[in-house]
């Protein structure tokens, strides 16, 4: 009998730890929200950031508010894949005509100690004319790159007297609130980004 009452017990007793669980405010919703893909996940990429552009001005996300922010973090002594990456983003944005406007395209360097403005400026120039070149102290890069969850690291190029860098090669695409629409890999094609970017564009609020 001691036995049964305990049984009877011990699931009245878990039962219970369910039904509170379940009637926690946002418990459950906190626990799948771990398990969203990135491009649901609007807080969890993206952010404020103070940075130096390639004239020397200090700015701040808060002065592309209005337009879509076309985010890669990446270095002009890159390579091969940062080029290839920004060639994609220019090629979309000349498809794009007109709408450019609508839309500015930023990179953001993960390599300050070498791309100063002057170095950002001059490599930007090669690329979409709209292209916004960001750099900055080793500090003011960490935290863009934390805020938008991008990685890299210095690593030494044995074939070289000098260091490369690794890092996250997406791009972001960001609404005219500064909020994280999606990503797009740098290899994505520019008929394709041209098409997401025109999708993009068509959701904007009126007068963005």
């Amino acid at each position: 009998m001691n036995i049964r009452l305990f049984v009877i017990g011990l699931i009245a007793a878990l039962a219970g730890l369910i039904g509170g669980i379940a009637f926690i405010p946002g418990a459950v919703d906190r626990i799948f929200a771990t398990r969203e893909p990135a491009t649901t996940g609007r807080a969890l990429v993206g952010g404020p950031f103070e940075l130096t552009d390639h004239n020397g001005r200090r700015v701040t996300d808060k002065d592309f508010r209005g337009r879509l922010m076309l985010v890669y973090f990446g270095f002009t002594y890159c390579p091969d894949i940062c080029p290839a990456g920004l060639q994609v983003v220019t090629a979309a944005l000349e498809k794009l005509g007109i709408d450019t406007n609508r839309v500015v395209p930023i990179f953001i360097t993960v390599d300050p100690e070498r791309d100063t403005p002057e170095q950002m400026k001059q490599y930007v120039s090669s690329f979409h004319k709209t292209f916004v070149g960001l750099t900055g102290s080793k500090e003011d890069i960490a935290k863009a790159a934390k805020a938008y969850r991008v990685y890299y690291r210095k690593v030494q190029d044995e074939s070289l007297s000098d260091y490369t860098m690794d890092h996250t090669s997406f791009l972001y695409l960001m609404d005219a609130g500064g909020q994280f629409i999606t990503h797009f890999p740098h290899s994505i094609s520019p008929d394709k980004l041209a098409e997401r970017l025109a999708a993009a564009i068509e959701k904007m609020p009126a007068g963005s």
